[in-house]
């Protein structure tokens, strides 16, 4: 059984839309673009890094629209590891509706989501979830990950869709790595899914052994 992994760029209240760019998501959301101005080298290089080894992308439709006019197109220059990466790999896309799937390795994911989630994890060692905020309340609710790559900027926007909304169920999750920081102040943490559900406590009382001890 394969990985999945959502990578994820979210503001310090945890807004996830539209990062990239205004024509994003336009529609009532006045910051489109907020991760352009926080971009540096060591965000960029995580970023390339966390696709190495990716077999296989699940999409929203949004996300898949954006990247299907904007990735062939890009094999040489800066992103053009990234381009061909994206463009040999297989394109899993989750649409309630009829997209035309021009992208070469495209498939459109059948009515039972989550069913259709499972066999691309039996099929594919590594497969990314980028963006696409829909689909990734999915895969929350039906704890359908993995992984949870997420890079967390230093901007606050107060509106937004968020990355934990309406997805989002008890879980336990561990950080697999040291958090780490680049010149503009993005943070990026990796988490994996842990078992069991979060578990609570009294801070209150007394820790019993530092009470024995004295």
């Amino acid at each position: 059984m394969g990985l999945i992994t959502i990578e994820m760029f979210a503001t310090l209240d945890l807004v996830g839309q539209a990062p990239g760019g205004p024509e994003e998501d336009p529609a009532g959301f006045p910051f489109g673009g907020w991760q352009a101005p926080l971009l540096d080298e060591v965000a960029g290089a995580q970023i390339g890094a966390a696709y190495e080894g990716t077999d296989a992308l699940l999409l929203g439709r949004r996300t898949y629209d954006i990247f299907a006019a904007y990735w062939p197109h890009q094999d040489e220059g800066e992103d053009g590891d990234i381009a061909r990466l994206f463009n040999a790999v297989p394109k899993y896309v989750a649409s309630r509706g009829t997209p035309a799937l021009s992208w070469s390795g495209s498939t459109q994911l059948g009515p039972d989501l989550a069913g259709a989630v499972r066999e691309i994890r039996d099929r594919h060692e590594n497969v990314k979830v980028v963006g696409s905020l829909n689909l990734v309340q999915t895969l929350l609710r039906e704890k359908l990950y993995d992984r949870l790559d997420l890079w967390l900027h230093p901007v606050v926007l107060g509106v937004g869709k968020k990355v934990f909304d309406d997805g989002a169920v008890p879980t336990n999750v561990r950080l697999l790595a040291p958090p780490q920081a680049g010149p503009a102040g993005t943070v990026f943490l990796r988490y994996g899914i842990a078992d069991g559900l979060p578990v609570t406590g009294d801070m209150s009382r007394p820790d019993r052994g530092l009470a024995d001890e004295g």
